[in-house]
């Protein structure tokens, strides 16, 4: 499986989880800690737990391990390191204040993820 069908396995799990607002990012001529991003954020801290334990879940199964994680404990901006993929979830507050999107986003490197659930969940 290539690193963009791994990220778009990612953003299928959060969406199975009713994440908001999923972004996956190309980020390769960008930066050299990764060479994707998904970002997402979850209603609650109990969603982002979900969403955490769906991520994790899904790329075991697919042979991705995970190599860190911070902030789980918290449930505010969780970073999961699958090396070449990072994964950032957030709690919807978060998400508006750290808009970490505006860091990454070249406007020509999202990942079409129109496969997802069609309904708007925007923040």
């Amino acid at each position: 499986m290539t690193d963009v069908e791994l990220t778009m396995e990612i953003a299928r799990a959060l969406d199975d989880k009713r994440a908001l607002d999923i972004v996956a990012l190309d980020v390769r001529n960008l930066t050299v800690i990764c060479d994707y991003m998904v970002i997402a954020s979850g209603r609650n801290a109990n969603n982002v737990h979900a969403m955490i334990d769906a991520v994790d879940d899904k790329m075991a199964e697919l042979g991705l391990e995970l190599r860190r994680t911070e902030g789980a404990a918290e449930g505010r901006w969780v970073v999961m390191d699958y090396g070449r993929i990072l994964v950032h979830l957030f709690n919807q507050e978060e998400r508006k204040y750290y808009h970490l999107e505006r860091l990454w986003d070249d406007g020509t490197n999202r990942i079409d993820l129109s496969f997802l659930d069609p309904e708007p969940q925007q923040l």
